[in-house]
């Protein structure tokens, strides 16, 4: 990750979980990630203009929501997830939403090393395309993660954990 470089707490793994986070909080849905040179732009689909009252009810309409996060977003991101998690207002279980199906998606990107990341989501479904240097040149490595994926690897988190707590021995 081109602004990340250099620092291993920030990583993937770190950055979408903490974006994730942000999404859930926003109850954004149908997500594009896109990295740039100087942090991420997401659009997605939140919805808007609902309220209810004594009087009326109003369910709102859907709206597409662009945002742009530089790298000073997503270290207050990252901050404030940490400090969530050590209150323990993290979520618990394989249904993490967003923070959990980006933060084992950045895992399995973390591992591939690409120069850059496209990503989308529809349904609780992820695609991702990294753009990968090689001997040959630079190409684009497309992979598709479903929800069963997602909650495959949500589910052994606690074992590469488990693996990451003994090697430092």
């Amino acid at each position: 990750m081109r602004i990340y470089e250099g620092s291993p707490r920030q990583d993937f793994e770190e950055v979408f979980r903490s974006i994730g986070a942000f999404l859930d909080a926003r109850g954004m849905r149908d997500v594009l990630l896109l990295e740039v040179p100087d942090g991420f732009v997401v659009q997605g689909l939140v919805m808007a203009g609902g309220s209810t009252s004594a009087w009326s009810e109003s369910v709102g309409t859907q709206a597409k929501e662009t945002l742009t996060f530089v790298d000073d977003d997503i270290a207050r991101f990252m901050e404030e997830a940490a400090t969530r998690r050590g209150d323990g207002e993290s979520p618990q279980g394989t249904n993490l939403g967003h923070e959990g199906a980006l933060r084992v998606i950045g895992r399995w990107i973390d591992e591939q090393k690409p120069k850059d990341v496209f990503l989308f989501e529809q349904e609780g479904a992820y695609v991702v395309r990294l753009l990968m240097a090689g001997q040959a040149g630079a190409h684009h490595q497309l992979a598709e993660f479903t929800r069963d994926d997602v909650s495959s690897l949500v589910a052994q988190g606690p074992t590469h954990r488990a693996g990451q707590a003994g090697s430092g021995s």
